[in-house]
């Protein structure tokens, strides 16, 4: 592996007026920005060419071909200013929103989508999309983006805005994870926040009833919205509101300690906390994903260190987990079937979110699920994600393992076809429905039927346009394990 380095500061400041000196911190991502494009356009055509992160939210585990030139982007992971003013923020591609919300809190600001887990990176939601409870009025978060530094896999440093020359390759960043180029500086909208949000859980029996709820709250002016299914029977939906205090003698709730936030909807319908753990409500507990660790069992919490109550540890241990192949082990050893892992989120229009619960439930089975409305901005559409504006949508989002079935031998048993036989049915019960699947987990399409659903031909003549001799795989490649 090869690296360079560089620095940069993570502090903010309000953005530098008319005739005001270039901030220390601007200047040191300049240096860095120009150490790394030197050192990208130094590696010999032909050779892999990797951004090193210290973090993935990617669950892709297939195994990669090739090797490849890692560059350091440690010096790209701060938030370079923030103008109160104009409410916005220049931020590197590599700063984790935990550290971009740390920012921009102090201002009285935050970004319009923060997504649910703190080390997502900005450039990564951008590229690889992100959502969250603010989606259902701000769309996802390259809607936010004013602009973006694009080094592209030419070797060029390009500056993407919304019109322009290079418009192409601004409205088709979003879901090219990185095969368009790599954002390293994105300037984004922000919006004003108040110290608290107050949660109230709204109980429904029926999908059909949780639906309707949906899309009545989404036409109001509260500020967050998403739901949570505990099972067919048990749905809930969470709305929430900015509030200056607590309402007298509620108590602010902490999610960080031995209370687990997503068993609280059941048992607290009117919740306060503060904004800022609010918006890292579900990543203590990685949404509910830590009791597979058993770090939801009271003595193992208490035992389990607080700092390492977050989501990219448990995503380590599944890494680890799929690198080894521990717990099919252990399953196979006690002579139980082996699971297929269904780490999957997806759009479905809001019209037919009952019709996806009744088949998930029938033939997928886990529990809970989260529902998270939204709905693209205004009419600007993006044409490797192309959902239709004015359109509400419903993100589901369900992560876990079920037992593979189906096979009376072994050799059966390996079939690729019974292996993944969840994740394929959720691929045709999302097509069926006029739905689309993020492309962050495994993919099963193949590749006509994918380039037909993320619009290959757009995405053709921006990969021909930024990296005409290929030096970076493409979109296919990449999302489906081999690159």
């Amino acid at each position: 592996m090869a690296f360079v380095s560089g620095t940069v500061s993570g502090s903010t400041r309000t953005a530098a007026g008319p005739g005001e000196a270039v901030s220390g911190p601007r200047r040191a991502h300049d240096a860095t920005v120009d150490a790394l494009v030197r050192a990208y356009r130094a590696v010999p055509a032909g050779t892999r060419v990797r951004l090193g992160k210290r973090t993935s939210n990617l669950f892709r585990f297939g195994a990669t071909t090739g090797t490849a030139v890692h560059l350091d982007t440690s010096g790209l992971a701060g938030v370079i200013e923030v103008d109160r003013e104009a409410r916005t923020a220049d931020v590197q591609g590599m700063c984790t929103y935990e550290d971009l919300v740390a920012a921009t809190l102090p201002h009285g600001l935050m970004p319009l989508v923060v997504p649910q887990l703190k080390t997502i990176t900005l450039g990564g939601a951008v590229t690889g999309l992100g959502i969250e409870s603010t989606s259902f009025r701000h769309g996802l978060p390259h809607e936010s983006v004013v602009e973006m530094d694009v080094l592209t896999p030419a070797g060029e440093l390009v500056t993407a805005r919304p019109d322009g020359d290079s418009a192409d390759l601004f409205h088709a960043f979003a879901n090219s994870y990185g095969t368009l180029g790599y954002a390293l500086r994105l300037r984004i909208e922000l919006q004003p926040v108040k110290p608290y949000v107050k949660l109230t859980h709204h109980r429904y029996r029926t999908a059909e009833e949780a639906t309707a709820a949906i899309a009545e709250f989404s036409a109001s002016g509260i500020d967050f919205l998403d739901g949570t299914v505990y099972s067919a029977t048990e749905h809930y939906v969470s709305v929430g509101e900015f509030v200056d205090a607590p309402t007298p003698g509620a108590r602010v709730s902490d999610y960080t300690g031995m209370a687990v936030f997503w068993k609280s909807l059941a048992t607290r319908p009117v919740d306060h906390l503060t904004v800022h753990d609010y918006l890292w409500r579900w990543d203590t507990d990685w949404f509910w994903c830590s009791r597979a660790f058993g770090v939801q069992v009271p003595w193992v919490r208490r035992l389990w260190p607080a700092r390492f109550r977050r989501s990219d540890v448990y995503r380590r241990l599944v890494a680890l987990d799929q690198r080894y192949q521990a717990s099919n082990r252990i399953r196979r050893r006690l002579g139980h079937p082996e699971e297929e892992m269904v780490i999957q989120d997806v759009e479905i229009p809001t019209a037919n979110l009952p019709e996806f619960l009744a088949e998930f439930h029938a033939h997928v089975g886990i529990s809970p699920v989260w529902l998270c409305p939204l709905q693209l901005r205004g009419e600007r559409t993006w044409p490797l994600y192309p959902m239709k504006p004015h359109t509400p949508y419903v993100n589901v989002g369900f992560w876990s393992s079920v037992p593979i079935t189906g096979g009376a031998t072994e050799e059966e048993r390996a079939d690729p076809t019974i292996r993944t036989k969840h994740n394929r049915f959720v691929e045709d019960l999302v097509a069926r429905l006029d739905g689309h699947k993020s492309l962050y987990s495994t993919v099963h399409y193949g590749e006509a039927e994918f380039w037909e659903r993320y619009n290959g031909t757009a995405y053709r003549a921006v990969k021909d346009r930024y990296d005409p001799l290929g030096r970076v795989p493409d979109l296919y490649t990449k999302v489906g394990g081999a690159a």
